[in-house]
């Protein structure tokens, strides 16, 4: 996949809809981010974007302080931004920020070009290198925007299908085990939940035990589901567009978004323990 397509893609719809924003009237809230605005949506990408190209540009292996200001590369002249603490921040979307926003992208855009993808790098994975960080952030870029236009009055368009179904599987491939991590969420207990892409070929069944979470794609997937069918009561089914699936695997659309659910209604209820959010 040619992630940085579909990042240069992104951050572009993402500009449009934050200048079409900062028109001089308050800016508007982020349904999808609650507590957020569209100034606190643009602040939190934009640094997110400046200390990444800081970490691929410098190569930095550790995680970096991040109560150094000046890995964001602020401008002296902040007025009416939002606090680099606390949100939302009420008030017109300021163009300068959009402005730092887009140069910022723009820099990392022309790192992951011309980068080596393997270069050796910190993230907070277990993968370590700049290639984790390029599909990490052009899945965030898709969501963002996502929540950006929707928050512009929408409708928001639907990420990109093949990018999507990537992010389906990234989910559980990297985010899941992470966000397990992070919560200390709880022991599995043979959950199992199957995704069927309805757009395109796409079929992912994940199963919790324990603290593992195990993944299988394809083929693989439909002998998966028959693996303790005996035990139907833990497995549950949904299947949608891959957009749909990503955005309700992100917290952005709930089940009921799908075009079909199926299975016990307090497994799918489980979900959202077993992969608590970020």
């Amino acid at each position: 996949m040619d992630y940085s397509a579909h990042f240069h893609r992104e951050i572009v719809a993402f500009e449009q809809v934050a200048r079409g924003a900062a028109d001089g009237a308050d800016a508007p809230l982020i349904p999808s981010c609650p507590g957020w605005t569209m100034s606190d949506l643009v602040l939190h990408l934009g640094g997110v974007h400046r200390l990444i190209a800081r970490v691929i540009r410098e190569r930095l292996t550790q995680q970096p302080d991040l109560t150094d200001v000046t890995l964001f590369d602020l401008p002296e002249d902040r007025a009416g931004w939002p606090g680099l603490t606390g949100a939302p921040h009420h008030g017109p979307v300021p163009v300068g920020l959009v402005d730092w926003f887009a140069e910022g992208a723009a820099r990392l855009e022309a790192l992951f070009r011309s980068g080596d993808p393997d270069a050796a790098v910190w993230t907070w994975s277990a993968e370590r290198t700049a290639g984790f960080w390029l599909r990490m952030q052009t899945i965030e870029a898709a969501l963002h925007r996502w929540d950006a236009e929707q928050a512009a009055g929408g409708p928001a368009r639907p990420i990109e299908p093949d990018l999507a179904a990537d992010a389906v599987a990234q989910t559980f491939e990297v985010m899941a085990p992470a966000r397990r991590a992070w919560r200390e969420a709880p022991p599995g207990a043979g959950e199992r939940f199957r995704f069927r892409r309805t757009d395109g070929p796409g079929l992912w069944t994940v199963r919790f035990d324990g603290d593992d979470v195990r993944l299988t794609t394809g083929a693989a997937d439909e002998g998966a589901a028959d693996e303790g069918a005996d035990d139907a009561s833990r497995a549950v089914e949904l299947a949608g567009t891959a957009s749909d699936l990503a955005l309700f695997l992100w917290r952005r659309l709930p089940a009921d978004r799908l075009e079909k659910v199926t299975g016990d209604q307090a497994v799918l209820d489980r979900y959202f323990t077993l992969v608590p959010p970020v």
